[in-house]
Formats: structure tokens, sequence, C-alpha cells
């Protein structure tokens, strides 16, 4: 029967796999080819591959067939939090951090415990955030661009559960949203986690491929645009001015939602209005002081249109009920303070000076990205094998993360992502001399 024979291939396979007897980034042979040489139906061949894929084994590349995938990187590698070893270099995640924020937080502790509103914070606060906080919130946005009424803005626990109660409010399973072909891994995590249908958009030098994005909204019901247009992560683009009227003028036509993620704006000076400055009526703007002042400060915003915030309350109310007040008292007085101000432009000039040096150490090798951002991209050759890339700077001590868990299309580009904030310059510039070093001898040769 083809139960047992499909489970019968996909043991052998599997173990052919874990034991090395096929070996990192060997190309499997066609659906047709292994329903051939097995004596079974493609059918049977295609569930078999569709199996080893979830089990984390083999990676589908559209247009190029199934390879093996090394078992060095983990599957989802840059989605999960991996744990790294004291000794290594984490080029994954980024960990931005001044000298002095621990005094600043030991100071802020201070002055929480004297403001003699200590018994308040003890108790639940309103769903949506205390009003002064809000307001705090809000005068932060003004000075952002974005003019914004404190009613509209909700407090939550860090930009990524501002996006899930976003998904929560707006979404429902089965909805079609436009995304960049590769974006924000957690957002893939939520659409997973919520059963949307992801549409990809293929990406330019400047953004998403808008004509694409027209013909999509003509031929599908899109819900939604979940977009990054200041700092996307992880190509660093900054839309135009004008894309992003088109971009809106798309939106409004189709009757879609715009979910803003502004996570990295804050690391461009004078961009372009935000979309929730020019389109307050359809974008819902999500962002947080995660990046900009620490990530375990988890403290984050959602800007909505006035009828989506009762929506955007339930959601917080049954995900979390409120934000930790200590933590949003303290990032509160720090946005009202001039604080945040301070660390973002300090945070400005740092991701500038790491660029300068990833420049500068991966001469030559073909960097996308934007000159004050935390990360850079590395497109490698088509016949290279980021996997196995990613695997030997493993092995080297150096944690990195491949194009797999940022691609929303069939297929991953070869590709990895530099994540450069998470170590001090000497050890960031030494670090990345040997990932050009290996990059140039497994892929660039």
């Amino acid at each position: 029967m083809a139960a047992p024979r499909y489970k019968a291939l996909v043991d052998a396979l599997a173990s052919d796999i874990r034991t090395g007897r096929l070996v990192a980034g060997a190309r499997l042979p066609t659906h047709r080819a292994l329903a051939a040489r097995e004596g079974v139906a493609v059918v049977t061949a295609t569930r078999a591959y569709a199996e080893l894929e979830a089990m984390g084994l083999v990676s589908r590349e559209q247009g190029r067939g199934t390879f093996v995938r090394d078992l060095a990187v983990p599957p989802g590698h840059g989605i999960d939090q991996q744990d790294v070893a004291t000794d290594a270099v984490d080029l994954n995640f980024n960990y931005p951090s001044l000298p002095g924020q621990s005094d600043l937080l030991r100071q802020a502790l201070r002055d929480v415990a004297v403001a003699g509103d200590l018994e308040s914070l003890l108790r639940y606060q309103p769903h949506p955030g205390r009003p002064q906080d809000r307001a705090s919130i809000s005068r932060h946005l003004g000075r952002r661009g974005i003019t914004a009424d404190p009613d509209r803005v909700l407090v939550v626990n860090g930009a990524q559960h501002g996006l899930a109660v976003t998904v929560m409010a707006v979404l429902k399973a089965g909805d079609v949203v436009a995304v960049d072909a590769l974006t924000y891994p957690g957002f893939k995590v939520l659409a997973h986690a919520f059963h949307l249908d992801l549409e990809p958009l293929p990406t330019t030098a400047d953004g998403p491929d808008l004509d694409v994005l027209e013909k999509l909204c003509a031929t599908r019901p899109v819900r939604a645009v979940y977009a990054m247009p200041t700092l996307h992560n992880p190509l660093g683009w900054v839309m135009t001015e004008a894309d992003r009227l088109r971009l809106i003028g798309i939106a409004r036509r189709s009757g879609a939602w715009i979910v803003e993620d502004a996570s990295y704006a804050y690391l461009v000076e004078h961009p372009p209005p935000p979309l929730a400055a020019t389109a307050p009526d359809i974008t819902l703007h999500v962002s947080g002081l995660s990046k900009s002042v620490a990530t375990g400060l988890r403290v984050g915003f959602v800007l909505a249109p006035a009828p989506v915030v009762p929506l955007l309350e339930r959601a917080v109310r049954a995900t979390t009920w409120n934000t930790p007040a200590l933590t949003t008292a303290i990032a509160c007085r720090w946005l009202d303070d001039g604080t945040v101000d301070q660390l973002e432009a300090q945070k400005r000039k740092d991701a500038e000076a790491r660029q300068a040096i990833a420049a500068a150490e991966l001469a030559g090798l073909p960097l996308v990205g934007h000159p004050s951002s935390y990360f850079t991209w590395l497109p490698l050759p088509d016949d290279a094998r980021a996997d196995r890339l990613a695997a030997t700077l493993a092995r080297h001590r150096i944690s990195v993360s491949t194009a797999e868990p940022f691609t929303t299309s069939a297929g991953p580009p070869q590709a990895i992502r530099l994540a450069l904030g998470s170590t001090d310059p000497h050890s960031l510039r030494a670090t990345l001399r040997t990932v050009r070093r290996l990059a140039v001898e497994d892929a660039f040769t």
C-alpha cells in the first residue's frame, strides 16, 4: 500500500541524510526520477520530499530542485533564538547596547521608587495603557512626523506583541496578506499561527515591486499589506515618498489595511513621512523600544485608526491583559525626558560605524544594506549553498542567519544576513575578516 511504502521511503532517505551517506548540499533526484527509482507513484515521491522538508532535512528551491540541508544549521535559524556558546560571536541576532545604559536603568529605578505612585504600579492597568503613558507615546510619535491622538495609541509588550494583536484585530484565518518576498521572520511566525495566506512581492533595490502588488490586488482579495518602508529587515531599503504614496493608493482602492512595521525606522535620519502620517485611516503603525533602547525593555506601541482601537484592546486583554506597569513607567519617563531621543541618536552613529567596519572588512563582496543599519545582507552566487556556509561559520564559532527564515516565496535565495550590533567593534572587525575569508573559500571561488 502507498502509506507504508511512503513511510519506508522517508525513513530510508532520513537515515541516509543523518548518517552522512547523503552529504549536505547534495541535490536529490527529481520527484519523477525518485518515483521511477523506487517503483512508486510520483505523488508518493512528492509526499516523501514534503515530509523530509517538514523534518528539516531537505530544502526545496524553485527552479533548482531539492537539496540536503546541512544539519549543523538548525531549521528556522533566524526565527527561533538559538543558544550561542560563550566563546562564539553572535551575528544572527542584534543586541545593540551603549556604555552607560545600565546606569540609566539604575537611576530610573531610583526615580520610580521615590515618585510616590508605587502602589498604582502594583495594580492591573487599563488594557491599552494608562492615559499618561499613551500621551507620552503620542508625543514621541509626533517627533517622528505622525500626528497621533493618544486615544488611538495602545501600549503593548514589544513590537512583536503589537504585530500579534494587530493580526488578531483586523485579520482572520485565510485572509490574503501581501508581504515582501524577504521579510521579518516574526511576521511569518504570526502568519503561520493565524493561518494567513501570504502572497510574496518581488523586491527591487528600493522596495517591493508595486506593479506586482497592483496586479495581485486586482486578482485576489488582499486584506492587508505588511510593509517596512523605513529601513527594511533584512534588505535595509528606505522607500521613496512617491512609492509610499503609490502603495497607499493601491491599498485604498483595494480596501486593504496597511500594517507598518517601524521597528528599525529610528536608525534613519529624515526619512519620508511614515505611512501612518499620510494614511492614518487605513494604517496600523507598530513599533517599540526594544531595538532603540534595550532588547529586554519589552515596551511597544500600536497606533491605529479609531474604529480598530476597541478590537486591539480586546486582543491585548486576551493575550497579556496589560503591559507591565513598571517597565512602561520607566520607558515613558525616558520618552519624556529625552533619554530615548539621545539613545537613538547615539545608536545611529554606532550603526554607521559598524557599517563602515563591514564595508571595509567585506570589501569586494556584494553587500546589500543601509549605511546606518545594524545588519547587512550578503547574496551568494547561485551555485553556492548558504546553509553550508552558515555551518562552516558555526564551526568557527560564528553564528549567522541564512535567507530561509526571511523567505516567503517558494524557494529561499542563497544569502546570509549578518547582524552587526551584538559584539564590540574590535571583535566585529576580526569576526568579519573571518567571514570574508570563509565566504570567499566556500562560495565565491
